[in-house]
């Protein structure tokens, strides 16, 4: 099916319900827990430890390849290896989420847990900068986007007014895979081979992906009229677009440490060991951060400072972690907030899939003004900071808009 046919049929089903109204059923509807709601929790869970754990271990990756197979290319072209992971990761959003909202999880969870298992496969065996580009890059973030944005949709079809936690629960799963999956490459690597260490993770990511495909069940009625496009109609409420534009800016910033943390603090003399375990420390305090919510630390000051002292930058990941895992577990919740519940994949998937721009180019941007420093990281850090400062601007202009200006109101 080609774009226009995509557009096309896109008219042709909108639905004309407006996106502010959160769901035509009643608070009283939802579980709001239960073992079977708790069980899709858990499910998702599984979900997004491969999908959401491997972009937490952009950092580690980009530092071993860099150094080993990619050792010959510049930073920036580096970047576009890992930024193109989270494009991927984003973009095929708005083909995922319809999908889902149509026909379920099963369509979407089974396929990319077959993916998300051969990627690392191949990634594994992959040793020229294209293979790598392919395997994991292209292979790897369609199939995490086939897992992540199922998962987060199922979990509103279970909880309402205990979303945000539900969701929050969920999402630890990126930090845990991101200490996780680390910890294999620092330790495995350097015994048995980079080779094996990917293939524990695939073995790993496996035998997740199949409690995934066994424990997440949707509950509510298909949505028949969910078309398979990036419904930019959708932007023409004014809620929903504010939403969308503070959620790009921070998916545009947020790669930028979690990517070059770890390359940094090699820069400034610290170990190869110490260098990699920054991404564990990161991922810790991004476990907390999914469900103890909240946007209020200023990011830049703090790296900026630390030049070459190992405490500095140590803090700097941890609390890093825990802001930044608050960003992303806040957002499909914000998204929730804005459109009805059975189209919820939709627009998350449409909101992800333009976010996705910013994912793609954020790294390759912070590499090549790398390089134009000439290897030092102060514009680098001040271009992420910047970044961060117009998304929480972005969040609050779309809190006011969307229930006003009282910090009295929930959101």
């Amino acid at each position: 099916m080609g774009v226009s046919d995509e557009v096309e049929m896109s008219s042709e089903v909108v639905d004309t319900r407006p996106l502010s109204d959160s769901t035509d059923l009643s608070d009283e509807d939802y579980p709001e827990g239960g073992l079977k709601a708790w069980s899709v929790v858990l499910g998702a869970w599984c979900a997004m430890v491969p999908s959401m754990g491997l972009l937490n271990s952009l950092g580690v990756l980009q530092a071993w390849t860099s150094t080993h197979q990619l050792k010959d290319y510049s930073e920036s072209s580096i970047g576009w290896i890992f930024g193109s992971y989270g494009f991927f990761l984003y973009i095929a959003g708005a083909q995922t989420g319809p999908i889902f909202d149509t026909y379920g999880s099963k369509f979407v969870i089974i396929p990319g847990s077959i993916g998300i298992v051969l990627s690392m496969v191949c990634f594994s065996l992959s040793e020229e900068y294209y293979q790598i580009f392919l395997s994991f890059s292209v292979l790897g973030g369609l199939s995490a986007c086939t897992l992540f944005t199922p998962a987060i949709s199922t979990v509103g079809h279970w909880f309402n007014l205990r979303r945000g936690w539900a969701t929050g629960v969920a999402c630890t799963a990126g930090g845990i895979g991101g200490v996780l999956f680390p910890l294999i490459i620092l330790y495995a690597a350097p015994r048995i081979g980079f080779p094996w260490a990917i293939r524990i993770i695939a073995l790993i990511s496996a035998i997740l992906c199949v409690c995934a495909c066994l424990l997440l069940k949707t509950r509510l009625p298909p949505n028949k009229k969910a078309g398979a496009s990036v419904d930019f109609r959708a932007l023409r409420d004014l809620k929903y677009a504010s939403t969308t534009a503070a959620v790009f800016l921070v998916e545009f910033a947020v790669f930028i440490p979690i990517t070059y943390i770890a390359s940094y603090a090699i820069s400034v003399g610290v170990d190869d060991t110490m260098s990699y375990l920054l991404i564990p420390f990161l991922n810790v305090g991004a476990i907390p951060g999914r469900f103890l919510p909240g946007l209020v630390a200023d990011r830049v000051a703090l790296w900026t400072k630390a030049g070459d002292d190992l405490t500095a930058v140590v803090c700097y990941a941890v609390f890093f972690g825990f802001w930044s895992g608050a960003a992303i577990s806040l957002t499909p919740v914000c998204i929730s907030q804005v459109c009805a519940t059975d189209d919820y994949g939709k627009r998350t998937g449409t909101t992800f899939t333009i976010s996705s721009v910013g994912t793609l180019v954020g790294i390759p941007i912070a590499g090549a003004i790398l390089e134009s420093d000439g290897g030092e990281y102060g514009g680098l850090i001040v271009f992420g900071g910047v970044l961060y400062l117009a998304a929480t601007v972005a969040f609050v202009i779309a809190r006011g808009i969307c229930v006003g200006w009282s910090f009295g109101v929930k959101f």
